[in-house]
């Protein structure tokens, strides 16, 4: 088994160096996952683009005027009553928090700030 010293001098077995390199290099593939607290929820939003009855597509610039927005509910906090993961829900535009996880916007607002639950 090849050795190779480590930073304090000592020799280390290759497996152990593997080991090491390992571990940092799972440590980057952790997926991040997002946990409420108390009151809030975390949304991802629908998509803004928008298809007429005639069937043309609105992009989202020509919908910004929209005060509401639709998204489901992806996780919930411990004290949030009458909404689960999964509800698609109507909130206002500005409300919360934009975040973004792996490339993904999410919006994690208030249980209060959530207007209705939308029935497809």
């Amino acid at each position: 088994m090849d050795e190779v010293p480590n930073l304090a001098g000592r020799c280390v077995s290759c497996s152990a160096r593997a080991y090491r390199v390992g571990v940092i290099e799972e440590s980057r593939s952790i997926d991040v996952t997002l946990e409420p607290l108390d009151e809030f929820v975390v949304i991802q939003p629908v998509s803004d683009e928008t298809e007429t009855r005639s069937g043309l597509i609105l992009p989202a610039s020509a919908t910004a005027a929209v005060a509401c927005r639709t998204g489901i509910v992806t996780a919930v906090g411990a004290d949030v009553t009458g909404v689960d993961a999964g509800d698609k829900v109507l909130y206002p535009r500005d409300a919360g928090f934009e975040v973004r996880l792996g490339g993904i916007e999410v919006r994690v607002l208030k249980r209060e700030d959530l207007i209705a639950r939308v029935h497809d």
